[in-house]
């Protein structure tokens, strides 16, 4: 574990790894107070593109964590930073929440949530105010063979009461319409975990990945080339953690298990 304890930054996924639902896991603020008192750093990484990072503010303060927008980066903001580069001002459709749309047109994008022409790409993500209408504009616009971007490929997102489908589920329903696959932007891809080592100014070496999923959290941090912890308190059992082919550095059995290993 001494490995661990020198690490500098330390990225943490949300769901299932600090909290669930609004349920804050027990040693999260004793983790959260012992890095910034000894110097390090932590930012929260979520491919949860349903809130705004406004919101994740107002949600981790409601369960009692002191926060800035500087803290987070979310696959929201990694494709956005994804579609300005290669799309400009052309149009895209946006298929998500309100607030993801908003992150997305207060970048810069144009977006728009109705068929027009010129349509250039449609971009999703996970999307808590789903209604058919937006299915069916996908499939026509799938069909057209416009360029296609996910925020991520989380299958399901986990609440107090189980789980609900997350953008990969909706991504696969589109799959069995139109044989279309997006490219997705979040974890895994190393994207997030590249921003996150050039915003802080830490190297990768100082760097490690805490999250519940093997392929999304640890597959990022295997794609960055960073060190990696799995936790269990979230989607990932030990079972499966063993069958994977994904292999994080360490497997411990929740955020409280991390400080207590971290003050040794």
């Amino acid at each position: 574990m001494d490995k661990l304890r020198d690490k500098k930054l330390f990225l943490l996924d949300m769901d299932g790894t600090i909290y669930l639902g609004n349920r804050l896991f027990e040693g999260t603020l004793d983790f959260l107070n012992y890095i910034t008192k000894t110097g390090r750093r932590y930012m929260f990484l979520t491919n949860n593109s349903s809130k705004s990072v406004s919101a994740y503010v107002e949600k981790l303060e409601e369960l009692g964590i002191k926060a800035t927008k500087d803290d987070f980066l979310t696959s929201t903001q990694a494709t956005a930073l994804y579609l300005k580069k290669h799309y400009g001002d052309k149009k895209i459709y946006g298929f998500g929440t309100q607030a993801f749309k908003q992150e997305l047109i207060k970048s810069g994008l144009k977006i728009i949530d109705k068929l027009e022409d010129d349509i250039a790409c449609l971009v999703i993500g996970f999307d808590t105010e789903l209604c058919f209408q937006k299915l069916e504009d996908a499939c026509i616009l799938l069909n057209q063979k416009v360029d296609y971007i996910a925020t991520n490929p989380d299958l399901v997102c986990p609440t107090e009461y189980g789980y609900v489908p997350d953008c990969g589920s909706v991504c696969g329903m589109l799959y069995n319409a139109t044989k279309r696959k997006p490219m997705f932007i979040g974890k895994p891809e190393p994207a997030m975990v590249n921003l996150a080592v050039e915003k802080t100014g830490f190297s990768k070496e100082e760097t490690i990945l805490i999250g519940d999923r093997l392929y999304t959290d640890i597959a990022c941090g295997a794609a960055a080339g960073i060190s990696t912890v799995l936790v269990l308190s979230g989607e990932t059992t030990m079972e499966e953690a063993k069958k994977s082919e994904q292999k994080p550095e360490f497997i411990l059995k929740d955020i409280q298990t991390i400080y207590h290993e971290l003050r040794k």
